[in-house]
């Protein structure tokens, strides 16, 4: 019987299946900055909710999809993604367009999805939205 981790063909660094650069702009982004990246992009919805709704639970999700999701497709990247030197593409390095970040988003707020990493360290909300977070030069 024949091994089933045998049929998955194996790469010796994130984004090497996808055609992606082993380190530098294009290459997968690490996890640290996606976690900051995050975190800004979670306050930037507290902070609006505190200021808008009273600090509504609902009205945190609501913004942080909605604000994440309208910077992606307008800019590539949220601004936690931005500030941290990372955008959104699609696997073969087009524009987001508005449908697969609003989807992204909507997977994330899901929490399990964002859990299940590939051997790309893609998450299942970047795997099912078709979306890979790669770093940019900034300059």
């Amino acid at each position: 019987m024949a091994n089933p981790s045998s049929s998955v063909p194996q790469s010796s660094y994130p984004g090497e299946r996808l055609g992606l650069p082993e380190s530098g702009p294009g290459s997968v982004a690490p996890f640290g900055p996606r976690v900051v990246g995050l975190l800004i992009d979670w306050g930037i919805a507290v902070a609006l909710a505190w200021w808008l709704f009273d600090y509504h639970p609902l009205a945190v999700s609501g913004l942080f999809v909605v604000i994440t999701a309208v910077t992606i497709s307008l800019l590539g990247g949220s601004i936690g993604h931005i500030a941290m030197g990372m955008r959104l593409n699609t696997v073969d390095g087009r524009a987001p367009g508005w449908w697969r970040p609003l989807l992204r988003q909507l997977m994330l707020m899901l929490i399990l999805p964002a859990l299940i990493i590939d051997q790309d360290q893609r998450g299942g909300h970047d795997v099912i939205s078709g979306l890979v977070l790669r770093r940019f030069a900034r300059g």
